[in-house]
């Protein structure tokens, strides 16, 4: 099996924004600026593996800053896992004001991708040479992230669920349990 080191794959892309990219407040439109980071998962997940990539799932996306017309949006993609056919691919999104310097972090997210071959099928992707603290850290990130997501998954299973068990939480929420 061969290795490759996350410098090797890592992808920047940055992009002027403009007003056919706003939505009705003036702000970049979310839904622009998460097409933009799939585009980088892919070419980020396409480089390492050198395969045609998929998104599998996204973990979580914090819209932390407005992206304003006119700055310059930058995508950060490092590969910071991998398993057997699929790669965790870490993206950072800052802008960057032309006239006064002033960047932003706007985004950071996870995006899982899968490696596939011609007809579909996953296919076995490179490992990770983790050669800095910081790479191993994100490795170990995300194997703490995939164990609390399936421990997530597993204890609401539909099948297993059990209301009563769970009527606690909703004390003080907004909502009204009405079975």
């Amino acid at each position: 099996m061969n290795y490759k080191a996350p410098k090797d794959s890592r992808v920047i892309m940055t992009q002027l924004m403009l007003p056919s990219h706003s939505n009705f407040s003036g702000k970049i439109h979310g839904g622009y600026v998460l097409n933009l980071m799939d585009q980088i998962a892919f070419a980020c997940a396409s480089k390492h593996s050198g395969q045609y990539c998929v998104t599998a799932s996204v973990n979580r996306v914090d819209f932390l800053n407005p992206i304003e017309v006119g700055e310059l949006l930058t995508l950060k993609a490092t590969v910071n896992f991998t398993g057997r056919t699929s790669m965790v691919v870490g993206l950072r999104v800052e802008s960057e004001n032309i006239q006064t310097g002033v960047k932003k972090h706007c985004n950071s997210s996870y995006f899982t991708m899968v490696a596939k071959d011609a007809n579909g099928n996953s296919v076995p992707v490179p490992g990770l040479i983790l050669n800095t603290k910081e790479s191993v850290r994100r490795f170990a990130r995300s194997i703490r992230r995939m164990e609390q997501t399936k421990i997530r998954a597993d204890q609401f299973k539909p099948e297993e669920f059990v209301v009563e068990e769970h009527l606690g939480l909703l004390v003080g929420r907004n909502a009204q349990v009405a079975l």
